[in-house]
């Protein structure tokens, strides 16, 4: 009825979003806030999408799950969840024997935390992993095997991947170890809701991750984290550790250094990998290394988000001759 300004498509032809008008079979797709044309392909996970009429198309894989742990005492479990737990002691990271006494588990991992630091956060130093009646001590960059009297055979290998140590077994369990403080466990999908530990259960669901060994739903860290403990001599952890509260001359170079999780460098993963836990989790960590080490804190802080960046699919090249460098000729 009446003239409005402004560009329109032809009839039969659509706007591309990006200035162009195209026809339906044309249309682009979006993906974290990029555009991409028809036939593109991209991968989400362990599968592929492809592009078709402006609507993604995906292959429905069942992917691996991973839970990280890493620096004194961050937890991002298998569902997502993200939380703080600093005990002194050996606590269950994950294990298939849970609640049904019926059923016979093929697998643990136990985490050994010890103290970083003078504030009394904790780090964990060795790795403990049972595959039926193996036994496998991660510790001091390298790992032994102890053969056990009990448990079916588990056939496993290891391999070295730049700075990881990848130990991959026959029932679906790998774990990838930094050999200091950042350890990744990556599940089969079988596993799903068979699971139980700090790394949670395991069902899609991030809000029921703080189950207890008795079966009850807690929703404090600390109470979750204690009844994980595998010695009842260790002391329950009764309250969270501030570092930078203890040692406040250290806050204001923790937050100068890990300013780069939320700066330029990393601009292209913010819009898909929420900067702001791994930045707080630096920050503790920038200020509670301080009896050496506090420079491998920082670095494994960042390259833990970094590591969630490249699995968003946001690749950042943050290493630099001045920040956390790594001589790769080396590790080749």
């Amino acid at each position: 009825t009446e003239c409005v300004s402004g560009c329109v498509c032809p009839e039969g032809l659509f706007d591309d979003g990006r200035g162009g008008c195209v026809q339906e079979k044309d249309c682009p797709c979006t993906h974290n806030n990029q555009w991409y044309s028809s036939g593109q392909k991209i991968t989400v996970d362990c599968n592929t999408c492809t592009c078709q009429k402006g609507v993604w198309s995906c292959t429905d894989h069942v992917c691996y799950g991973t839970c990280m742990i890493y620096g004194s005492g961050h937890y991002i479990t298998f569902d997502g969840k993200f939380y703080d737990f600093d005990g002194n002691c050996e606590y269950v990271a994950i294990q298939d024997f849970c609640g049904d006494k019926n059923s016979s588990g093929s697998f643990s991992i136990i985490t050994e935390n010890v103290p970083c630091g003078t504030t009394g956060v904790t780090c964990s130093k060795a790795i403990k992993m049972f595959l039926g009646k193996t036994e496998l001590k991660l510790e001091n960059k390298e790992y032994k095997e102890i053969q056990r009297d009990v448990g079916d055979d588990v056939v496993y290998s290891n391999r070295t991947v730049g700075l990881y140590l990848v130990i991959e077994a026959s029932n679906g369990v790998m774990l990838i170890w930094d050999k200091k403080t950042t350890v990744f466990i990556k599940l089969s999908p079988d596993y799903k809701s068979k699971v139980c530990g700090l790394c949670g259960n395991f069902d899609d669901k991030s809000n029921n991750d703080f189950t207890t060994r008795s079966g009850l739903q807690e929703t404090n860290a600390l109470k979750f984290g204690n009844s994980w403990k595998q010695s009842p001599m260790c002391p329950d952890v009764t309250q969270e550790i501030k570092p930078c509260d203890m040692k406040p001359h250290r806050k204001a170079w923790a937050e100068k250094e890990c300013s780069i999780i939320q700066s330029e460098v990393f601009k292209i993963c913010h819009s898909k990998v929420n900067p702001v836990p791994f930045y707080e989790a630096c920050v503790h960590d920038a200020c509670s290394c301080d009896s050496g080490g506090d420079c491998e804190c920082f670095c494994s802080a960042v390259a833990a988000y970094a590591q969630e960046c490249t699995k968003a699919e946001a690749c950042v090249f943050w290493r630099t001759p001045d920040i956390c460098p790594i001589f790769c000729d080396y590790y080749n």
